[in-house]
């Protein structure tokens, strides 16, 4: 049986206030397993709009209406006033979800703040950031997290060692084809990898004319293509749980139909040897319908 792994990524207060709640259902209705990773600290979504100048960002924004998936409030957030405490807010919501049998990790502190400046940063500033976002994530859980999703796909090589100092069971950091052991500039990762493997569908949207139902068929594809531990699926509760909601609904439904498995990260996590892992640097690349360089997995080395 085929299997596919759905990584949520939670970015914003809204995302986490509205999406989660509504993808929990929707999940719950289709029986499937998945893993949502959360943002504790502040909303500073509205920084994110100094990305203006970077390469491929407007075309980003006009093909996926983010001021319709987002909002204009969320868009203000952080630019006139310190954005809203994420975990203070919304801790109830994240225990529901973990209570309801998901899989809960980290995703950032501050989203914004992690994904526009880690990979310039030292090991001392990625070192303060993580220890941040485990606090706030220990105090909205009430436990320690033992997954982290990197914002954005950054991440910078201090990254990797710090990930196993924190405890992290295995990371997802990566875009990719299997997991794997990271290295990256000298430093060799023992915290798995299970990078995502599939487009995301904001990746898709409006690249060649593909309205949200093309871009779901084009996943759809592309996760039949079978990999020896499946596809890793990530899409966000900004997104998949608001307005392409129906989308997703029906992505669930097709996989279903085609015989695929809904699995948490940590399942395929609990499947692997790690200690059998191939090992893979990481490079930092670009991937179409995203701006920036993303952290990517490399040739085996």
């Amino acid at each position: 049986m085929q299997r596919i792994a759905l990584k949520i990524d939670v970015d914003t207060l809204r995302g986490t206030r509205e999406g989660v709640p509504a993808l929990t259902e929707v999940l719950g209705r289709s029986g499937a397993r998945a893993s949502f990773f959360f943002s504790v600290g502040p909303d500073n979504t509205g920084r994110a709009l100094r990305r203006v100048f970077r390469r491929g960002f407007l075309s980003k924004v006009r093909r996926t209406s983010v001021v319709t998936h987002y909002g204009l409030r969320t868009l203000a957030l952080g630019l006139l006033w310190p954005g809203p405490h994420i975990g203070r807010r919304t801790a109830p919501v994240m225990r529901r979800t973990r209570d309801a049998g998901f899989e809960v990790g980290l995703h950032s502190y501050d989203h914004v703040r992690w994904q526009d400046n880690v990979a310039g940063r030292d090991r001392d500033w990625t070192a303060r950031e993580l220890e941040r976002a485990c606090l706030a994530y220990r105090e909205a859980l009430g436990a320690a997290p033992l997954a982290h999703a990197a914002a954005g796909w950054q991440l910078n090589p201090a990254t990797l060692a710090l990930e196993t100092q924190m405890g992290f069971h295995y990371a997802s950091d990566t875009r990719g084809r299997e997991p794997f052991l990271p290295s990256w500039e000298g430093i060799e990762g023992v915290c798995p990898q299970l990078p995502t493997t599939l487009p995301t569908l904001d990746e898709l949207i409006g690249r060649d004319g593909l309205a949200p139902d093309g871009a779901a068929q084009e996943v759809l594809r592309l996760s039949q293509q079978p990999l020896p531990h499946g596809h890793v699926f990530t899409l966000h509760a900004e997104l998949e749980g608001m307005a392409l909601r129906p989308t997703f609904r029906m992505m669930l439904e097709r996989w279903r139909d085609l015989g695929f498995a809904f699995a948490a990260l940590g399942d395929v996590h609990r499947s692997l040897d790690v200690q059998a892992l191939p090992r893979h640097a990481i490079a930092l690349a670009a991937v179409p319908g995203r701006s920036g360089l993303l952290a990517t997995q490399a040739a085996a080395g």
